[in-house]
């Protein structure tokens, strides 16, 4: 492919922004209208996940040669943390398929992936199957590709935490080589007698992102659909985190506006408050105030750590490179401010989705309203990559120096029994 300045149009470096907003805001309204609906039934998002399939959304990031839109990547964390305010459960569903499509544009600098980009054009989503299930422990995977005698492959295994797998064309597979334990990413269509995917996520937020359990069974496996993991794109421990703080971001968006929508309806009020109306009490004010601040903040964050993820990007083309430091330094630049961004974020959008209640009286509690359910959402985005170890990562690579791990795994631990 060449270097930076060869590729140039080959890149995704950014579009207009007027144009992707006319082109996707208003699916987002048509997602809004109907997201509490599908919250209280548990109802997954097939229809507007093809509403955004049918207009390219997929493809946002593929560069304009091939059919994309070349978004960079501030501006698809823009796209995201709008969708996330309309059903923060879309933007998590969706998280395994720019991660994989984020690996195709890096991949590109040293084998066309044309074939990928078309498909994507075309509207097909990926899913992610990464996490093993059952009795394993750190470090083993027990999802395994075996290659029968006839010369061809086969993949044979279990995952949980697969989300957004359901409503994808591809699996995005994580497994090991048998005969020699090598890490790989295999791309498997899921339209496949042997893949069996489950809805069986029983969290208590963010309950309609397609997550669950897929299994697989002896399905056979195209040779040029099975990818070294150790070419896997390094900042993708900060991609996957940084569209869940889009997803957080989105949500204390949601939250402050149905909360004000809620003020501004009200009309009981307490004697011993501030005035003969809710949305001219001082103290209501401030509370929606506050919120609001930290929905801002939040966002801000957000989009920081966007642009240290397309630093990223654009360092693993650069003509600069005469060694990997440039990247690398990009790929911890990315991985600190996508940590910091969680720690901080994380904190924001739980406290604001907790004090807005102070904006109302009991009856907010209705689950008719179901308001508790942008606390119930961010509780759950939140939890995933452990903000304690974060912190302490942080802390180590301030004080010491030491690089953040860029891959980690969940397991059995030693003494397990």
């Amino acid at each position: 492919m060449g270097n930076y300045n060869t590729v140039i149009d080959e890149l995704s470096l950014g579009a207009d922004d007027e144009t992707l907003a006319q082109r996707f805001r208003p699916i987002f309204q048509r997602i809004s209208a109907t997201a509490l609906q599908r919250e209280q039934q548990r109802q997954l998002p097939f229809e507007p996940i093809q509403w955004l399939k049918t207009a390219g959304f997929g493809a946002v990031r593929v560069p304009v040669r091939y059919g994309g839109a070349g978004a960079s990547l501030p501006q698809l964390l823009q796209l995201l943390t709008e969708l996330a305010a309309a059903d923060s459960n879309i933007t998590q569903a969706l998280r395994g398929h720019f991660a994989f499509v984020e690996d195709r544009l890096n991949a590109h600098r040293d084998q066309s992936q044309k074939k990928w980009f078309e498909r994507f054009v075309a509207g097909e989503l990926v899913g992610n199957a990464w996490t093993e299930v059952g009795q394993v422990k750190i470090g083993e995977v027990i999802t395994r590709v075996k290659q029968q005698p006839n010369g061809t492959w086969i993949v044979s295994g279990k995952k949980y935490y697969s989300t957004g797998s359901i409503f994808a064309d591809w699996l995005d597979l994580f497994a090991q080589i048998d005969h020699s334990n090598q890490n790989v990413i295999v791309a498997l269509p899921t339209q496949h007698e042997q893949i069996q995917i489950e809805d069986d996520w029983d969290g208590f937020g963010q309950r309609t992102t397609g997550s669950g359990t897929v299994t697989i069974h002896d399905v056979a496996v195209d040779a040029e659909n099975m990818i070294d993991f150790e070419q896997r794109f390094k900042y993708q421990t900060a991609f996957y985190q940084v569209v869940l703080l889009s997803v957080l971001s989105g949500t204390a968006q949601a939250a402050v506006k149905t909360f004000s929508e809620q003020v501004k309806l009200r009309t009981r009020v307490y004697s011993h408050g501030n005035a003969d109306r809710v949305d001219q009490d001082a103290q209501v004010l401030q509370v929606i105030g506050k919120a609001t601040a930290q929905a801002y903040a939040a966002e801000a964050i957000t989009d920081r750590a966007a642009h240290a993820l397309q630093d990223a990007y654009k360092a693993h083309f650069s003509a600069e490179l005469q060694s990997d430091s440039l990247e690398k330094q990009a790929n911890i630049a990315a991985e600190l401010a996508s940590a910091q961004g969680q720690v901080v974020v994380a904190d924001l959008v739980l406290t604001l989705t907790t004090q807005l209640f102070n904006a109302l009286g009991a009856s907010a509690t209705s689950m008719q309203k179901s308001l508790d359910r942008f606390w119930r959402n961010a509780r759950t985005a939140a939890s995933h990559n452990p903000i304690i170890y974060k912190e302490r990562i942080i802390g180590d690579y301030v004080v010491n120096g030491t690089e953040p791990p860029y891959v980690w795994q969940i397991g059995g631990g030693s003494l397990q029994k």
